[in-house]
């Protein structure tokens, strides 16, 4: 029902920048909240940043500042502008979107993951 395809992961040196996209398609009525959890080896996933159909944004502690979600709602994308990135934040990237169907219910749908590698 419904498709999210990310883009724009990849290797970066420390102190740099990449922005991830995250589009999504499909028959649905809406789409609320979007958001970006990220998964490193051996550790559990974690949210990273969401952002309302109102565009209310919230952020986990060790991006604030440093990342930027934002969503165009007629191109059914969402963005993650990561600045001053760190090896730490080298993990997988996983959008998803809790997307309202056609027939009102709600559910969450997962992108497949976009690899980011901070390293020098």
């Amino acid at each position: 029902q419904v498709q999210l395809v990310e883009s724009g992961g990849g290797l970066v040196q420390p102190g740099g920048s990449l922005r991830l996209s995250c589009a999504a398609s499909g028959s649905i009525f809406s789409f609320n909240t979007m958001g970006w959890y990220r998964q490193a080896p051996g550790k559990e996933r974690e949210l990273v940043a969401s952002v309302t159909s109102g565009d209310r944004t919230n952020y986990a502690d060790s991006v604030k500042d440093r990342f930027t979600i934002s969503r165009d709602n007629a191109k059914k994308t969402m963005y993650l502008q990561m600045n001053s990135l760190k090896p730490e934040d080298t993990a997988v990237y996983y959008c998803y979107t809790n997307a309202v169907l056609l027939d009102r219910s709600v559910r969450r749908f997962w992108g497949q993951g976009t690899q980011v590698t901070v390293s020098s």
